[in-house]
């Protein structure tokens, strides 16, 4: 997929993305130079191409790298990218991460006090949103051809049309179900229609996607439909009130049967084989065999002020050496809360901290050394060169939206809430993953110790900063209430309790003022 960012020309596929809905636009060009769709569309190749704005709608951000020709407007355009929203609305939320910077609206998500006129849950709205537009013009677009490899390009972007809808009825609830070109304004659908809708999808295209492990990388094939089915299924009961653990656990089976591994190897000979997952050539030091599905970047190519370049520099401050972490500087912002921190037991090496000079405790969420900073992701490669970009801007490091631990960890809470899986089997998985983080058998437990809240904390233990922590407090009912505090929770220094219309954001006001076919979530 990184190949096809530098081959594709985004400036073109957006005019077709842009005008493909205007009947009167439907015209041939009379000028030969032109581009419009239907060259983008002439042929399998040309398809292929275009399927690569399609999954750098959740990567990039524009036209011109990492900034110029913004695909969203009256946003900075870094604030907008995908995994840099998903960050501040899944980790920034909650005990995983605090941030230093006083833009408007950002300090109000970690102290869960944020109003539906946010920039922050008006751009992940919107961004997804987009994506759901790009998949739908590509979709009825490539539908016109009739290469057999186009069916598979298709089912591909279904798969991010869908992950997008899932991502939206996890974030706002009752959203618009938009499957289709059209220019009059949508309707709002329920969350239970949307839910639906994402799991006919998966079930309907995971049969046209390449078989496990057999696309390119960075490319979804069938096993990332079952990973965001057992994903989608462990929050159905929050989501629409139906205990789907069964079906969790057999698709986890299916993933788990699957040609992907946890990741062994320790590349960079530090003594685990953790830290080569957010390592700058993570797509080549063993890791790549846990990746279900990423988002790829690359320091000359895909350039953008989001990604991991955003996870790296904003983590980096205080008496941090920019240069160990392979880039020109820190931007002094993200660090992480003492709930985090005290949840990693001693010898466990996904405790990826840094103390000196830094406060356990926050007194000033401002002040950078207030908290410890996150030292997880880095643009250096396991041989301890830096990544592509020599100037130090940019990072290589590409960021897992779903890898085979998390579906080890679905798989665990689905059998405890319920769901027809075995045990036995639930607490294998759970201690290989402890004894790569261990590098021995020292960090595993026993039968007795495996409990939901148990599982909770090995999520917070191997997936912290990886956009999963809101949901995962949500559906164990720890978001909003006082069940769970940790600092600055609710803003008050020690956490409180917030209101439960806090389980979702709000649609953004400007999107309701656009469309009068939107309710607004309740509370805002």
């Amino acid at each position: 997929m990184k190949n096809l960012f530098k081959q594709f020309n985004y400036a073109l596929v957006l005019l077709f993305l842009a005008t493909a809905c205007h009947d009167d636009l439907d015209q041939s060009p009379i000028d030969p130079d032109s581009f419009t769709e239907e060259d983008v569309f002439a042929n399998a190749t040309e398809a292929k191409g275009a399927l690569a704005k399609v999954y750098a709608s959740l990567a990039l951000t524009g036209q011109e790298g990492p900034a110029g020709q913004p695909d969203l407007s009256n946003i900075d355009e870094g604030f907008s990218q995908y995994s840099r929203m998903l960050f501040n609305l899944n980790e920034l939320t909650t005990d995983n991460a605090v941030v230093a910077w006083g833009d408007a609206g950002l300090q109000d998500l970690h102290g869960m006090y944020w109003t539906a006129s946010n920039d922050f849950t008006d751009a992940m709205y919107n961004r997804l949103a987009q994506t759901v537009s790009f998949s739908n013009s590509f979709i009825e677009n490539a539908s016109g051809l009739s290469d057999e490899v186009v069916t598979q390009y298709i089912a591909e972007a279904r798969f991010i049309r869908a992950f997008a809808y899932y991502n939206l009825i996890d974030l706002y609830g009752d959203v618009p179900l938009v499957t289709e070109i059209a220019t009059t304004l949508p309707t709002q659908n329920s969350r239970e229609d949307v839910f639906t809708f994402v799991e006919t999808e998966l079930l309907e295209i995971q049969n046209q996607l390449a078989s496990s492990g057999s696309n390119e990388y960075g490319r979804v094939d069938e096993v990332a439909a079952w990973s965001l089915l057992s994903k989608l299924y462990l929050n159905a009961e929050v989501w629409i009130g139906q205990t789907l653990y069964n079906e969790s656990v057999t698709f986890s089976n299916n993933v788990i049967a699957s040609t992907y591994s946890i990741n062994t190897t320790d590349a960079n000979n530090n003594g685990s084989a953790y830290d080569e997952l957010f390592l700058a050539d993570n797509d080549v030091n063993g890791a790549q065999k846990e990746f279900i599905f990423t988002l790829n970047f690359d320091g000359i190519n895909s350039q953008t002020y989001g990604g991991s370049t955003f996870l790296v520099h904003a983590a980096i401050g205080g008496d941090m050496d920019p240069i160990a972490f392979g880039v020109n500087g820190g931007w002094g912002g993200l660090r992480t809360t003492s709930a985090l921190v005290n949840k990693m037991g001693t010898g466990d090496t996904r405790a990826m901290f840094y103390s000196n000079g830094q406060n356990l405790e926050i007194q000033d969420m401002t002040v950078f050394s207030d908290g410890y900073a996150v030292t997880k992701f880095k643009n250096i490669k396991s041989d301890g060169t830096q990544g592509s970009d020599s100037a130090g801007d940019f990072v290589d490091t590409d960021l897992p939206l779903i890898r085979l631990s998390e579906i080890y960890l679905n798989y665990a809470e689905a059998t405890l809430r319920g769901g027809n899986g075995n045990a036995s089997l639930a607490l294998d998985f759970i201690n290989e993953l402890r004894e790569r983080a261990y590098g021995d058998i020292s960090g595993n437990i026993s039968s007795g110790d495996l409990t939901l809240d148990f599982i909770l904390d090995e999520r917070a233990r191997e997936l912290y900063w990886e956009g999963q922590r809101r949901t995962d407090l949500i559906r164990y009912n720890y978001f909003t209430t006082s069940t769970y505090l940790w600092p600055y929770k609710g803003d008050a220094t020690l956490g409180t309790s917030v209101a439960n219309f806090r389980n979702l954001f709000p649609i953004p006001t400007n999107t309701i003022l656009s469309n009068p076919n939107l309710q607004q979530n309740p509370g805002y």
